[in-house]
């Protein structure tokens, strides 16, 4: 089951984009478009929306990832 995490590698803010982009399996930076048109047209709500999401959803953790060097 996939999970929602704020991505601490393609961020430019706060990671929720890159977040979403990844969950989505869409492209960032049309997120990211996606997002600035939507702040703007909504009057403002988007950016209270994308605040309180950065709050709630956790940044992503790197417990995933295996050292290459660790040669045996």
């Amino acid at each position: 089951m996939k999970k929602l995490f704020r991505s601490e590698t393609d961020k430019k803010v706060t990671g929720l984009c890159g977040g979403l982009a990844r969950y989505f399996n869409l492209d960032t930076t049309l997120v990211r478009l996606l997002v600035a048109a939507a702040a703007i047209f909504s009057f403002g709500t988007v950016v209270f929306i994308y605040i309180v999401a950065s709050i709630i959803v956790p940044k992503e953790s790197f417990s995933g990832f295996t050292d290459s060097f660790d040669h045996y």
